[in-house]
């Protein structure tokens, strides 16, 4: 039960989206751990944030600045949470994209209480006023408040609490060097394995009073992409079916029949994942094939395919990028039950990934 991303974003339109709609919110805050000891997953870097928050309360001093990153679904606004809970104080909660003008963020600055933690959920979507004023607030605890207009204006210095400013991003390489350093803590969190997941499913479905066995907590878990706040809408999912078609108890059976009705296959791949892989392999015989083309043959929108189903599909090593357009591999081929083409089969590793 480790999510993050508190935006205000559109409703995820696909069971296994990775973006948090309004129920997923709902229930997360009330799965969510309180601790980092009840945190499941990412044991590296717990470890080091541990260290990191126990030494600042044998200072007596607010924790350094930490920055986390990872895809959506991981974990980042829990752990933001647990930060401010070990540290017993207040966390404020917002977003790169709320804040569009320096006055926006100078006004929360300037409203934080000694200690307070500052969430800023995907903070490289901040505009670049702010983030040059972020600078001295994290480093010097002080803001430049500019009062008027032209040669006239003036600059009003702003002394700031001691504060611990919480950064999430799903794309770090868009953050700028100079706001980087200024963190004294960074992390990558990363995807988690089958049997994490299956502890995160097993601590949720008690939570939410649902029966459910290993095998059952297994077979979900293998569904659910390394991600926590996948695996926790599929249990819900698949409680759904239970509670509807069986009496209610979790099993391997009922969690695979479940995941058939919603188009979830045992690798995670949904009704789009799979429609992007038969259109690449039997359309243009496993590629390689532009992305334009391969978008129109399965009537989606190119920004779809490359940002939705893609990532998945290259992570899970069934489609390659190359410099002439997309390429099935071998595990694509079996996974769909498919024989590849002959001059496919004879070929080697490099000349499929490559097209050379």
């Amino acid at each position: 039960m480790n999510w993050d991303d508190t935006t205000d974003t559109p409703a995820p339109e696909r069971l296994v989206g990775s973006v948090a709609d309004r129920e997923d919110q709902a229930v997360e805050a009330a799965l969510r751990p309180k601790d980092l000891d009840e945190f499941i997953g990412q044991e590296k870097v717990r470890e080091q944030l541990d260290l990191v928050l126990r030494a600042a309360r044998a200072r007596g001093a607010t924790a350094d600045h930490v920055l986390l990153s990872g895809a959506p679904g991981l974990g980042k606004t829990t752990l933001s949470m647990i930060i401010a809970a070990e540290m017993g104080a207040p966390i404020r909660i917002t977003s790169g994209p709320a804040i569009q003008h320096a006055g926006d963020l100078a006004a929360i600055l300037s409203s934080l209480q000694e200690g307070e933690v500052l969430f800023l959920d995907e903070i490289h979507r901040m505009s670049r006023p702010a983030e040059e004023m972020l600078y001295m607030a994290m480093e010097d605890f002080r803001v430049d408040v500019i009062v008027g207009k032209g040669p006239g204006a003036t600059a009003i210095p702003l002394e700031l609490p001691p504060f611990t400013l919480v950064g999430a991003t799903t794309r770090a390489g868009l953050l700028p060097p100079p706001l980087r350093d200024r963190f004294g803590f960074t992390a990558h969190m990363e995807f988690y394995e089958p049997a994490e997941l299956e502890r995160v499913i097993h601590r949720s479905a008690s939570l939410l009073d649902v029966e459910i066995e290993a095998d059952g907590a297994a077979e979900i878990a293998g569904r659910s992409r390394g991600t926590p706040r996948i695996a926790n809408r599929l249990l819900r999912r698949v409680r759904d079916y239970a509670q509807v078609k069986a009496d209610g108890l979790i099993t391997r059976d009922i969690a695979a029949a479940a995941l058939a009705v919603y188009e979830v296959d045992a690798r995670g791949l949904d009704r789009l994942d799979r429609g992007v892989l038969e259109a690449l392999l039997k359309l243009f015989g496993g590629g390689p094939v532009g992305l334009s083309t391969l978008a129109v043959a399965v009537g989606e929108e190119r920004e779809t395919v490359e940002e939705v189903a893609e990532p998945f599909l290259v992570r899970e090593g069934l489609l390659a990028r190359t410099p002439r357009g997309r390429v099935a591999t071998p595990a694509a081929w079996a996974h769909l039950g498919l024989t590849p083409p002959r001059s496919q089969a004879a070929g080697n590793g490099q000349q499929n990934l490559f097209g050379t």
